[in-house]
Protein backbone atom coordinates (compact mmCIF):
# COMPACT_ATOMS: atom_id res chain seq x y z
CA UNK A 1 0.00 0.00 0.00
CA UNK A 2 0.95 3.61 -0.85
CA UNK A 3 1.58 5.92 2.23
CA UNK A 4 2.39 9.21 2.16
CA UNK A 5 4.69 11.29 4.67
CA UNK A 6 4.85 15.10 4.68
CA UNK A 7 8.16 16.59 5.94
CA UNK A 8 8.80 20.16 6.44
CA UNK A 9 12.57 20.49 4.99
CA UNK A 10 15.72 22.93 6.12
CA UNK A 11 17.60 23.96 3.16
CA UNK A 12 19.68 26.58 2.79
CA UNK A 13 20.13 29.25 0.33
CA UNK A 14 21.22 28.10 -2.78
CA UNK A 15 18.60 25.02 -2.14
CA UNK A 16 16.24 27.36 -1.55
CA UNK A 17 16.93 29.16 -5.33
CA UNK A 18 16.72 25.94 -6.71
CA UNK A 19 13.15 25.31 -5.26
CA UNK A 20 12.10 28.38 -6.34
CA UNK A 21 13.41 27.66 -9.80
CA UNK A 22 11.78 24.50 -9.87
CA UNK A 23 8.91 25.83 -8.58
CA UNK A 24 8.69 28.60 -11.25
CA UNK A 25 9.64 26.01 -14.40
CA UNK A 26 6.51 24.37 -12.98
CA UNK A 27 4.03 27.36 -13.22
CA UNK A 28 5.60 28.60 -16.68
CA UNK A 29 4.81 24.90 -17.87
CA UNK A 30 1.74 24.70 -16.90
CA UNK A 31 0.58 28.19 -18.02
CA UNK A 32 1.99 27.43 -21.57
CA UNK A 33 0.33 24.02 -21.61
CA UNK A 34 -2.64 25.38 -20.41
CA UNK A 35 -2.56 28.09 -23.27
CA UNK A 36 -1.21 26.01 -26.23
CA UNK A 37 -4.66 23.63 -25.27
CA UNK A 38 -6.54 26.06 -25.62
CA UNK A 39 -4.85 27.86 -29.03
CA UNK A 40 -4.98 24.12 -30.55
CA UNK A 41 -8.71 23.34 -29.42
CA UNK A 42 -9.59 26.81 -31.32
CA UNK A 43 -8.12 25.72 -34.59
CA UNK A 44 -10.01 22.18 -34.47
CA UNK A 45 -7.26 20.31 -33.13
CA UNK A 46 -7.80 17.69 -30.49
CA UNK A 47 -4.75 18.60 -28.05
CA UNK A 48 -3.89 16.29 -25.37
CA UNK A 49 -1.03 16.21 -22.73
CA UNK A 50 1.53 13.69 -24.18
CA UNK A 51 1.42 15.62 -27.82
CA UNK A 52 1.96 18.92 -25.44
CA UNK A 53 4.80 17.42 -23.83
CA UNK A 54 6.55 15.67 -26.78
CA UNK A 55 6.00 19.52 -28.52
CA UNK A 56 7.73 21.48 -25.11
CA UNK A 57 11.13 18.63 -25.60
CA UNK A 58 11.22 20.38 -29.04
CA UNK A 59 11.54 23.56 -28.29
CA UNK A 60 12.86 23.52 -24.89
CA UNK A 61 16.62 23.44 -25.50
CA UNK A 62 16.20 26.92 -28.27
CA UNK A 63 13.19 28.61 -26.51
CA UNK A 64 13.72 27.87 -23.02
CA UNK A 65 17.11 27.01 -21.89
CA UNK A 66 16.53 27.95 -18.73
CA UNK A 67 14.48 24.81 -18.48
CA UNK A 68 17.47 22.46 -18.61
CA UNK A 69 18.73 23.92 -14.87
CA UNK A 70 15.79 22.01 -13.14
CA UNK A 71 15.05 17.93 -13.28
CA UNK A 72 13.43 16.89 -16.57
CA UNK A 73 10.20 15.93 -14.70
CA UNK A 74 9.29 19.38 -13.15
CA UNK A 75 7.70 21.20 -17.01
CA UNK A 76 6.50 17.28 -17.59
CA UNK A 77 4.68 17.28 -14.60
CA UNK A 78 2.93 20.04 -15.14
CA UNK A 79 1.61 19.46 -18.54
CA UNK A 80 0.40 16.22 -17.04
CA UNK A 81 -1.46 18.73 -14.42
CA UNK A 82 -3.03 20.45 -17.32
CA UNK A 83 -4.12 17.16 -18.88
CA UNK A 84 -5.75 16.00 -15.21
CA UNK A 85 -7.27 19.26 -14.63
CA UNK A 86 -9.17 19.29 -18.17
CA UNK A 87 -10.27 15.79 -17.23
CA UNK A 88 -11.79 16.54 -13.81
CA UNK A 89 -13.95 19.77 -16.09
CA UNK A 90 -14.97 17.40 -18.80
CA UNK A 91 -16.15 14.85 -15.72
CA UNK A 92 -17.81 17.50 -13.81
CA UNK A 93 -19.47 18.84 -17.10
CA UNK A 94 -20.65 15.51 -17.03
CA UNK A 95 -22.45 14.89 -13.73
CA UNK A 96 -24.30 18.44 -13.62
CA UNK A 97 -21.69 19.88 -11.02
CA UNK A 98 -19.77 23.21 -11.44
CA UNK A 99 -17.06 23.16 -14.18
CA UNK A 100 -14.52 24.77 -13.11
CA UNK A 101 -12.50 25.55 -15.96
CA UNK A 102 -8.87 25.27 -15.53
CA UNK A 103 -6.90 28.59 -15.02
CA UNK A 104 -3.74 30.08 -15.37
CA UNK A 105 -1.55 30.27 -12.46
CA UNK A 106 -0.04 33.40 -10.95
CA UNK A 107 3.13 34.12 -9.51
CA UNK A 108 2.53 35.10 -5.72
CA UNK A 109 -0.60 33.60 -5.64
CA UNK A 110 -0.81 30.05 -6.76
CA UNK A 111 0.50 27.69 -4.90
CA UNK A 112 4.55 27.30 -5.38
CA UNK A 113 5.16 22.91 -6.24
CA UNK A 114 7.10 20.88 -8.39
CA UNK A 115 7.94 17.29 -8.64
CA UNK A 116 11.45 16.26 -8.51
CA UNK A 117 12.79 13.14 -10.56
CA UNK A 118 12.18 9.53 -9.15
CA UNK A 119 13.75 7.84 -11.63
CA UNK A 120 16.73 4.69 -11.07
CA UNK A 121 20.47 6.01 -11.03
CA UNK A 122 22.88 3.67 -11.46
CA UNK A 123 20.91 0.85 -9.47
CA UNK A 124 19.80 3.29 -6.79
CA UNK A 125 16.63 5.65 -6.54
CA UNK A 126 17.29 9.17 -7.89
CA UNK A 127 15.58 10.39 -4.92
CA UNK A 128 16.06 8.17 -1.27
CA UNK A 129 16.17 9.13 2.18
CA UNK A 130 18.96 8.98 4.54
CA UNK A 131 18.93 9.81 8.50
CA UNK A 132 17.01 13.38 8.20
CA UNK A 133 18.39 14.48 4.55
CA UNK A 134 17.03 13.37 1.50
CA UNK A 135 18.44 13.06 -1.96
CA UNK A 136 16.86 15.28 -4.53
CA UNK A 137 18.19 15.24 -8.21
CA UNK A 138 20.56 17.53 -9.20
CA UNK A 139 20.63 19.52 -6.05
CA UNK A 140 22.02 16.55 -3.27
CA UNK A 141 21.48 16.09 0.17
CA UNK A 142 18.77 18.43 1.89
CA UNK A 143 18.17 18.17 5.48
CA UNK A 144 14.95 17.21 6.88
CA UNK A 145 13.12 18.27 10.28
CA UNK A 146 12.47 14.40 11.13
CA UNK A 147 13.17 10.87 9.40
CA UNK A 148 10.99 8.88 7.25
CA UNK A 149 8.56 7.09 9.01
CA UNK A 150 8.09 4.31 6.79
CA UNK A 151 10.24 1.76 5.79
CA UNK A 152 9.85 0.96 1.76
CA UNK A 153 10.50 1.70 -1.54
CA UNK A 154 9.82 5.81 -2.40
CA UNK A 155 7.49 5.93 -5.77
CA UNK A 156 7.72 9.60 -5.96
CA UNK A 157 7.40 12.96 -4.18
CA UNK A 158 6.05 16.44 -4.25
CA UNK A 159 8.09 19.42 -3.02
CA UNK A 160 5.52 22.35 -2.25
CA UNK A 161 5.85 25.66 -0.30
CA UNK A 162 3.63 26.63 2.27
CA UNK A 163 4.00 30.19 4.65
CA UNK A 164 7.91 30.55 3.33
CA UNK A 165 8.30 26.80 4.55
CA UNK A 166 9.03 23.99 2.06
CA UNK A 167 8.07 20.61 2.60
CA UNK A 168 8.22 17.14 0.78
CA UNK A 169 5.34 15.07 0.81
CA UNK A 170 7.08 11.30 -0.11
CA UNK A 171 4.89 8.01 -1.31
CA UNK A 172 6.45 5.14 0.06
CA UNK A 173 5.26 1.19 -0.85
CA UNK A 174 5.45 0.06 2.52
CA UNK A 175 3.83 -2.74 4.74
CA UNK A 176 3.92 -0.29 7.61
CA UNK A 177 1.09 0.81 9.55
CA UNK A 178 1.90 4.11 11.86
CA UNK A 179 -0.48 2.66 14.80
CA UNK A 180 -1.81 -0.15 15.96
CA UNK A 181 -5.42 -1.14 16.19
CA UNK A 182 -6.28 -1.17 20.25
CA UNK A 183 -9.50 -2.45 20.55
CA UNK A 184 -12.63 -3.17 18.78
CA UNK A 185 -16.23 -2.15 18.80
CA UNK A 186 -18.89 0.04 17.52
CA UNK A 187 -20.08 3.77 17.43
CA UNK A 188 -22.39 6.31 16.19
CA UNK A 189 -20.94 9.39 15.14
CA UNK A 190 -22.58 13.30 15.81
CA UNK A 191 -20.25 15.71 14.21
CA UNK A 192 -21.41 19.92 15.63
CA UNK A 193 -20.01 22.84 16.22
CA UNK A 194 -20.34 22.80 19.88
CA UNK A 195 -18.39 19.65 20.29
CA UNK A 196 -16.26 18.44 17.56
CA UNK A 197 -18.29 15.17 17.43
CA UNK A 198 -19.92 12.86 20.12
CA UNK A 199 -20.24 9.16 20.22
CA UNK A 200 -23.33 6.84 21.32
CA UNK A 201 -21.34 5.69 24.60
CA UNK A 202 -21.03 9.42 26.00
CA UNK A 203 -17.72 10.05 24.55
CA UNK A 204 -17.34 13.91 22.95
CA UNK A 205 -13.99 15.50 21.57
CA UNK A 206 -13.58 18.95 21.65
CA UNK A 207 -13.54 21.45 18.65
CA UNK A 208 -9.99 22.89 17.51
CA UNK A 209 -11.77 26.50 16.97
CA UNK A 210 -8.61 27.25 15.55
CA UNK A 211 -9.96 30.66 13.85
CA UNK A 212 -12.05 31.61 16.67
CA UNK A 213 -8.75 31.50 18.95
CA UNK A 214 -6.70 33.42 16.52
CA UNK A 215 -9.39 35.71 15.04
CA UNK A 216 -8.19 38.45 17.08
CA UNK A 217 -4.86 38.04 15.87
CA UNK A 218 -5.50 37.43 12.19
CA UNK A 219 -7.86 40.68 12.04
CA UNK A 220 -4.73 42.51 13.93
CA UNK A 221 -2.33 41.01 10.91
CA UNK A 222 -4.85 41.30 8.00
CA UNK A 223 -5.22 45.24 8.99
CA UNK A 224 -1.90 46.08 9.00
CA UNK A 225 -1.24 44.28 6.11
CA UNK A 226 -3.81 46.72 4.09
CA UNK A 227 -2.23 49.66 5.28
CA UNK A 228 1.14 48.92 3.91
CA UNK A 229 1.78 50.48 0.19
CA UNK A 230 1.40 47.71 -2.92
CA UNK A 231 4.33 46.43 -4.17
CA UNK A 232 6.58 47.90 -0.99
CA UNK A 233 9.01 45.30 0.74
CA UNK A 234 6.67 45.79 4.09
CA UNK A 235 3.81 44.87 2.08
CA UNK A 236 5.80 41.45 1.58
CA UNK A 237 6.52 41.43 4.87
CA UNK A 238 3.13 41.70 6.03
CA UNK A 239 1.64 39.02 3.59
CA UNK A 240 3.75 36.68 5.16
CA UNK A 241 3.12 37.49 8.72
CA UNK A 242 -0.81 36.41 7.55
CA UNK A 243 0.26 33.71 5.83
CA UNK A 244 2.13 32.17 8.92
CA UNK A 245 -0.75 32.96 10.90
CA UNK A 246 -2.81 30.89 8.54
CA UNK A 247 -0.74 27.83 8.63
CA UNK A 248 -0.79 28.20 12.29
CA UNK A 249 -4.62 28.27 12.38
CA UNK A 250 -4.47 24.94 9.81
CA UNK A 251 -2.45 23.38 11.58
CA UNK A 252 -4.10 23.34 14.86
CA UNK A 253 -7.19 22.20 13.29
CA UNK A 254 -5.25 19.41 11.50
CA UNK A 255 -3.63 18.29 14.97
CA UNK A 256 -7.37 18.57 16.58
CA UNK A 257 -9.18 16.58 14.00
CA UNK A 258 -6.42 13.76 13.06
CA UNK A 259 -5.82 12.70 17.07
CA UNK A 260 -9.90 12.50 17.04
CA UNK A 261 -10.21 10.22 13.93
CA UNK A 262 -7.13 8.49 14.85
CA UNK A 263 -8.84 7.52 18.62
CA UNK A 264 -11.78 6.66 16.88
CA UNK A 265 -10.56 4.41 14.01
CA UNK A 266 -8.42 2.24 15.82
CA UNK A 267 -11.10 1.69 18.98
CA UNK A 268 -14.11 0.95 16.65
CA UNK A 269 -14.03 -1.36 13.07
CA UNK A 270 -17.57 -0.15 12.56
CA UNK A 271 -18.66 3.25 12.19
CA UNK A 272 -22.05 5.03 11.68
CA UNK A 273 -22.08 8.56 10.42
CA UNK A 274 -24.32 10.50 9.05
CA UNK A 275 -24.26 11.93 5.07
CA UNK A 276 -23.69 15.80 5.48
CA UNK A 277 -24.60 18.41 3.14
CA UNK A 278 -21.74 21.08 4.74
CA UNK A 279 -21.87 23.65 1.40
CA UNK A 280 -25.74 23.57 2.41
CA UNK A 281 -25.08 24.50 5.88
CA UNK A 282 -23.05 26.95 5.29
CA UNK A 283 -25.60 28.64 3.77
CA UNK A 284 -27.07 29.91 7.27
CA UNK A 285 -24.95 32.78 7.70
CA UNK A 286 -25.31 33.12 11.11
CA UNK A 287 -23.28 29.41 11.45
CA UNK A 288 -21.48 29.57 8.31
CA UNK A 289 -18.51 30.31 9.79
CA UNK A 290 -18.40 27.94 12.97
CA UNK A 291 -19.09 25.42 10.54
CA UNK A 292 -15.75 25.90 8.27
CA UNK A 293 -13.89 25.80 11.23
CA UNK A 294 -15.37 22.88 12.28
CA UNK A 295 -14.30 20.97 9.05
CA UNK A 296 -16.86 18.67 9.15
CA UNK A 297 -15.83 17.32 5.53
CA UNK A 298 -12.31 16.75 6.87
CA UNK A 299 -13.66 14.66 9.40
CA UNK A 300 -15.64 12.83 7.66
CA UNK A 301 -12.89 12.26 5.07
CA UNK A 302 -10.07 11.57 8.18
CA UNK A 303 -12.76 8.53 9.10
CA UNK A 304 -13.22 7.27 5.90
CA UNK A 305 -9.44 6.89 4.59
CA UNK A 306 -8.58 6.27 8.19
CA UNK A 307 -11.31 2.98 8.02
CA UNK A 308 -9.75 1.74 5.35
CA UNK A 309 -6.44 1.93 6.18
CA UNK A 310 -7.04 -0.34 9.14
CA UNK A 311 -10.02 -2.17 8.22
CA UNK A 312 -12.73 -0.67 9.72
CA UNK A 313 -16.42 -0.62 8.04
CA UNK A 314 -17.91 2.95 7.50
CA UNK A 315 -21.64 3.24 7.26
CA UNK A 316 -22.99 6.67 6.28
CA UNK A 317 -27.14 7.11 6.48
CA UNK A 318 -29.27 9.28 4.59
CA UNK A 319 -28.81 13.06 5.43
CA UNK A 320 -32.46 13.66 5.98
CA UNK A 321 -32.44 10.89 8.67
CA UNK A 322 -33.85 13.36 11.95
CA UNK A 323 -31.41 11.79 14.71
CA UNK A 324 -31.45 14.58 16.50
CA UNK A 325 -35.54 14.78 16.87
CA UNK A 326 -36.27 11.21 17.29
CA UNK A 327 -36.90 9.90 20.38
CA UNK A 328 -35.53 6.32 20.36
CA UNK A 329 -38.33 5.04 22.81
CA UNK A 330 -41.19 6.42 21.38
CA UNK A 331 -40.39 7.35 17.73
CA UNK A 332 -42.07 10.48 17.99
CA UNK A 333 -40.51 13.66 16.57
CA UNK A 334 -39.35 16.79 19.01
CA UNK A 335 -38.15 20.39 18.54
CA UNK A 336 -34.98 20.77 18.78
CA UNK A 337 -33.48 24.42 18.38
CA UNK A 338 -29.72 24.62 18.79
CA UNK A 339 -30.39 26.46 22.27
CA UNK A 340 -31.69 23.35 24.16
CA UNK A 341 -29.07 21.01 24.65
CA UNK A 342 -30.36 17.70 26.73
CA UNK A 343 -33.22 15.80 24.79
CA UNK A 344 -36.88 15.86 26.67
CA UNK A 345 -39.88 13.44 25.71
CA UNK A 346 -43.01 13.09 27.42
CA UNK A 347 -43.28 8.94 27.11
CA UNK A 348 -40.89 9.49 29.92
CA UNK A 349 -37.39 8.05 28.62
CA UNK A 350 -34.19 9.95 31.13
CA UNK A 351 -33.10 12.70 29.43
CA UNK A 352 -29.74 12.62 27.82
CA UNK A 353 -27.52 15.15 25.96
CA UNK A 354 -28.77 16.19 22.01
CA UNK A 355 -25.48 15.34 20.86
CA UNK A 356 -25.53 11.87 22.61
CA UNK A 357 -28.63 10.63 21.70
CA UNK A 358 -28.36 11.93 17.97
CA UNK A 359 -25.29 9.53 17.86
CA UNK A 360 -27.24 7.04 19.48
CA UNK A 361 -29.85 7.36 16.76
CA UNK A 362 -27.63 7.28 14.05
CA UNK A 363 -25.68 3.85 15.30
CA UNK A 364 -29.30 2.27 15.66
CA UNK A 365 -30.34 2.82 12.16
CA UNK A 366 -26.95 1.83 10.79
CA UNK A 367 -27.48 -1.16 12.32
CA UNK A 368 -30.92 -1.60 10.63
CA UNK A 369 -29.60 -0.48 7.40
CA UNK A 370 -27.85 -4.24 7.18
CA UNK A 371 -28.29 -7.05 5.48
CA UNK A 372 -28.95 -9.86 8.17
CA UNK A 373 -25.66 -11.43 7.00
CA UNK A 374 -23.84 -8.37 7.57
CA UNK A 375 -25.01 -7.78 10.68
CA UNK A 376 -24.39 -11.27 11.87
CA UNK A 377 -21.14 -11.48 10.70
CA UNK A 378 -20.41 -7.79 12.42
CA UNK A 379 -22.03 -9.31 15.43
CA UNK A 380 -20.18 -12.67 15.49
CA UNK A 381 -16.82 -11.13 14.57
CA UNK A 382 -16.37 -8.07 16.64
CA UNK A 383 -19.41 -6.99 17.92
CA UNK A 384 -20.45 -9.42 20.66
CA UNK A 385 -20.43 -7.49 23.80
CA UNK A 386 -22.57 -4.59 21.69
CA UNK A 387 -24.81 -6.60 19.89
CA UNK A 388 -27.29 -9.46 20.68
CA UNK A 389 -29.90 -11.06 18.68
CA UNK A 390 -33.17 -12.01 20.08
CA UNK A 391 -33.67 -15.78 20.59
CA UNK A 392 -35.20 -17.37 17.24
CA UNK A 393 -35.80 -13.58 15.61
CA UNK A 394 -33.10 -11.58 13.30
CA UNK A 395 -34.04 -8.63 16.09
CA UNK A 396 -30.94 -6.69 16.98
CA UNK A 397 -30.37 -5.11 20.75
CA UNK A 398 -28.04 -2.29 20.58
CA UNK A 399 -26.68 -1.84 24.35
Amino acid sequence: MLLVHKIQLKPNKKQTEFFQQSAGVSRFAYNWALGEWQKQYKDGDKPSEAKLRKQLNSIKKEQFPWMLDVSKTVPQQAIKNVGTAYTNFFRRVKNGGKPGFPRFKKRGISKESFKPDNGSLEGQDALYTKDKKVKIPRLGLVKLAEKLRFEGRITGSIISKTANRWFIAISVDTNDLPHVRESQGSCGIDVGVAWLAALDNGTKYMPAKALKRFEKSLRRTQRSHARKVRGSSNRRKAAMRVAKLHYKITCTRSDTIHKATTDIVLNNDFIAMETLNVSGMVKNHNLAKAISDAAMSEFQRQIIYKSKLYGSKVHKIDRWFPSTKLCMSCCELQDMPLSKRMFTCSCGAPDIDRDVHAAQNIIGQALTELTPVETKALAQDHLSETIVFEAGTDNIILY
